[in-house]
């Protein structure tokens, strides 16, 4: 039987970070999130100034053609070798709370990122990708552990900490004798905290952030940009091969003007847009330091997000709690050498980066890591149809969600016992007429096929058990 939709209330503009309402954090244990908002001190030079890999009038710039920069998708043809280029670096640049429909392939206005937009033309570009879960902790600790969030140890907390023994992937590479490198822009990453610096040789914090749990008003990308050229300046990082590893943060809201950024109106969503511009900004100043540099020829260079962000779709806000489209569809952009632009429109999950990140370095997953390489698909095979999960583990803020994408429909499972909506995405793009109780032959069909995927999660209760969202009586978590 389907449960009632949860309606989610809009929290007030300061009890914001991952979407925490000031009610939640009154009645939790959690630590502290969120940081002031005066501009963070640089700690570095100016960063070098290179030739630019999206320079204006060649493919992939924002002044080249729009219809000829970008293959069609599916028209790529295979090369010999589907494996990864044997010297190859990898960047990752995770932009917080990016959602796919404020991307140009999306239909949005190409100025709101116009270095990304750029970019994604002369790539291969995951138009229906989607992230692990819809908020930072759970997103990130699945993309690092390769699994997904639920299979991961932790604490149980909305800003889970995952213990040492887990095994992420950078500690494969850094044991494979990469250079590891990573650096973010919130307290919540520090080092020993959450855990996520595992496996990193060089690891580091935008400077002066200060805690607050009711908001989240830190300007970060000036800083975090020198922090990330520093990083890729210093030879001891780049003489050999690197994986680096960096979340830009000042997508998330709130939503701030900046004076040497650029405005698309008042509201939510158009301060959102501005904050994009001014991430994109920034953006352009690292790839235009890769292309400078002789490993810049070599190095594959990622651009993601960890979740969408909601703008009253649902009666919602923000992120976390719900798992719907808005929330997990998320651009993925991939540039690397040998690589021919594409867009694939099959639906990917970020449960794939990270085989394919140690397929580029050569290196093998550990046995219970998730998800398969997308090297063939981007050399050019054909990408074949594949079903997608997505979820929330149960934890001190989330109720539990697991979400299967098959083809152009998509279930949601509510809790263990709160039942299952039904949405066909390709009528219905914005899941607003849930079909579980209209198409009993499809949901049964769906429910089959949800069931079978996930008996191959093995999911694990986190460490504290007490205290979780909506855990049913009786129930360990």
């Amino acid at each position: 039987m389907n449960a009632p939709r949860r309606t989610s209330v809009r929290p007030s503009p300061v009890s914001r970070w991952c979407g925490l309402t000031l009610a939640a954090l009154a009645l939790s244990s959690l630590p502290a999130c969120g940081s002031e908002k005066a501009p963070v001190a640089s700690s570095s030079g100016a960063p070098v100034q290179g030739t630019s890999m999206l320079a204006p009038g060649t493919p992939g710039s924002a002044s080249a053609d729009a219809a000829g920069s970008a293959a069609p998708a599916g028209s790529a043809a295979a090369d010999a070798s589907t494996s990864a280029p044997s010297d190859l670096n990898v960047l990752v640049l995770g932009i917080d709370a990016l959602r796919a429909d404020h991307m140009e392939f999306s239909g949005h206005n190409p100025e709101v990122m116009p270095t990304i937009n750029a970019l994604e033309k002369k790539s291969v570009s995951f138009t229906k990708f989607h992230s692990l879960s819809s908020f930072t902790a759970q997103s990130l600790g699945g993309f690092l552990g390769c699994r997904y969030p639920s299979e991961l140890k932790r604490n149980g907390s909305f800003f889970a900490v995952y213990p040492e023994e887990e095994v992420l992937f950078p500690e494969l590479l850094q044991k494979a004798g990469v250079r590891t490198m990573s650096a973010h822009a919130h307290f919540y990453f520090q080092k020993g905290r959450a855990g996520f610096d595992q496996g990193f040789d060089q690891y580091e914090i935008v400077p002066g952030i200060k805690k607050n749990n009711t908001t989240d008003e830190s300007i970060t990308s000036p800083a975090h940009t020198e922090i990330i050229l520093r990083h890729l300046a210093d030879q001891a990082n780049t003489k050999g091969r690197f994986f680096a590893f960096y979340h830009l943060l000042d997508a998330h809201d709130q939503y701030l003007s900046h004076p040497e950024g650029k405005s698309f109106g008042k509201g939510a969503k158009n301060m959102y847009d501005g904050e994009l511009y001014f991430v994109d900004m920034h953006v352009k100043k690292i790839l235009d330091y890769v292309d400078s540099q002789p490993w810049g020829k070599r190095t594959m260079v990622v651009i993601t997000a960890d979740h969408g962000e909601a703008f009253g779709e649902h009666k919602m806000y923000r992120h976390a709690f719900e798992l719907w489209n808005n929330l997990t569809h998320v651009p993925l952009i991939v540039h690397a050498p040998g690589i021919k632009p594409r867009r694939i429109d099959e639906p990917r999950s970020a449960i794939d980066l990270c085989p394919t990140i140690l397929e580029a370095f050569g290196v093998k997953p550990e046995p219970g890591f998730q998800g398969k390489s997308l090297w063939p698909e981007m050399k050019g095979e054909k990408a074949e149809p594949r079903d997608v999960v997505t979820e929330l583990a149960r934890d001190s803020n989330n109720d539990r969600r697991r979400t299967l994408l098959k083809g152009d429909w998509k279930i949601i499972e509510l809790g263990n016992e709160g039942g299952f909506q039904l949405f066909n995405l390709r009528e219905d793009p914005g899941e607003l007429n849930d079909l579980a109780r209209k198409d009993k032959a499809k949901l049964g069909e769906m429910r089959e096929a949800l069931k079978a995927r996930s008996a191959t999660i093995k999911d694990i209760c986190p460490k504290r058990t007490d205290g979780l969202k909506s855990k049913p009586k009786g129930a360990p978590c």
